[in-house]
């Protein structure tokens, strides 16, 4: 499962108890100020130690070709530092097992406000799409309130603000569900559910754009528009950021500073992904050249 708006994390009050507790050792021993007791002496200097899913293409795999391993090595060669990986499946527990064991130091895909996380400025804006095939009915349908699909049947991640969206429109009784979490090691639902767009089994698929946008650059048959004009909640256009250890504020602060610095960059990358970017007015960003 991809680093989505929706994601099964741990209780974050520990962590920030933990926190607090350690600041008040070192305050008590009159080693910091309370700006300086901050946990970001956690943080491993001498290496970018990033916490990556081994098999969730686009985002990354274990070879280094999704966009957030381009990303990584864009932020490494910053720092002046060799990177190295922690591997771990994005489903339950990824959290507990990487960040929060302190095996690695940042997360490069985690939505804004996503708890227990930290999360530093947003380094895209983005949204799901819709799938249909290239030349079909439905091609050049934008919104999900359209007339042209009542009566279709529409692939759709269960449990996403996508599922919430076609029930608001009545599309949901002869929807198709699938998974949410799961291991991209043994299985890939968005992949699954772009084959029954090809296949006909279904209509038209709602994939989160991340994912869904480069598999269905790599098609002839397929074609997506991103879906910027869905009304209520939940939001469909999420800021996606890079995602820290809570209390780590001097570390979320340089990694802001690399956002800042190299926004063009990862444009560019996150375009040559199939990456819908969203602007703050919730137009489509054109791809970065």
């Amino acid at each position: 499962m991809t680093k989505s708006p929706i994601t099964d994390m741990p209780n974050g009050a520990a962590a920030r108890r933990l926190a607090g507790f350690a600041a008040a050792l070192a305050l008590a021993a009159g080693l910091a100020s309370p700006a300086g007791a901050q946990t970001s002496d956690l943080v491993n200097r001498a290496t970018l130690r990033v916490c990556a899913d081994p098999a969730d293409m686009p985002l990354s795999n274990e070879k280094g070709e999704g966009y957030e391993n381009k990303i990584a090595e864009l932020l490494a060669k910053d720092l002046g530092v060799p990177l190295a990986y922690t591997w771990f499946p994005q489903a339950t527990g990824f959290y507990r097992m990487t960040l929060g064991i302190k095996r690695c130091d940042v997360v490069l895909g985690v939505s804004q406000g996503a708890d227990p996380y930290l999360n530093t400025n947003a380094f895209m804006r983005t949204t799901s799409i819709i799938v249909t095939k290239k030349g079909g009915e439905l091609d050049g349908v934008d919104q999900l309130s359209d007339p042209k699909l009542q009566g279709k049947r529409v692939g759709v991640t269960a449990g996403t603000p996508a599922a919430s969206h076609l029930i608001r429109n009545g599309l949901m009784a002869r929807a198709k569900p699938y998974s949410l979490t799961v291991d991209r090691r043994y299985e890939s639902p968005v992949e699954q559910m772009l084959k029954d767009v090809e296949s006909g089994d279904v209509d038209a698929a709602i994939i989160w754009g991340p994912l869904g946008g480069y598999y269905v650059k790599q098609s002839s048959a397929l074609s997506s528009i991103p879906l910027v004009k869905e009304k209520g909640q939940p939001p469909m256009i999420y800021r996606m950021t890079f995602g820290v250890r809570p209390g780590e504020d001097n570390w979320k602060h340089r990694l802001n500073e690399f956002i800042s610095k190299h926004q063009a960059d990862i444009d560019k990358i996150l375009s040559d992904y199939g990456v819908p970017l969203v602007d703050e007015q919730d137009n489509v960003k054109q791809a970065a050249k």
